[in-house]
């Protein structure tokens, strides 16, 4: 009785694929939900959405100091 109860009919507007996932990751997913199809889902739904702002170390503008007072305009 190891296989689950609750059987869901795959949704009319979903296709079904087939993925390779390291299985360290599956098992990190599996904590989180018994159907890590869904937390996939949510994943690249997130990730298509913020695809024109990147976070990467390549893409972040610096934030630049503001420049050294003149010597002697030092508020000492």
């Amino acid at each position: 009785m190891s296989e689950s109860a609750i059987h869901s009919r795959p949704s009319p507007d979903k296709v079904e694929i087939s993925i390779h996932l390291d299985a360290d990751l599956l098992d990190q997913i599996k904590h989180l939900t018994n159907d890590p199809s869904k937390v996939i889902e949510v994943a690249i739904r997130q990730w298509l959405r913020s695809e024109g702002t990147r976070d990467d170390d390549l893409s972040r503008n610096l934030q630049r100091n503001p420049p050294v007072p003149p010597r002697g305009e030092w508020n000492d």
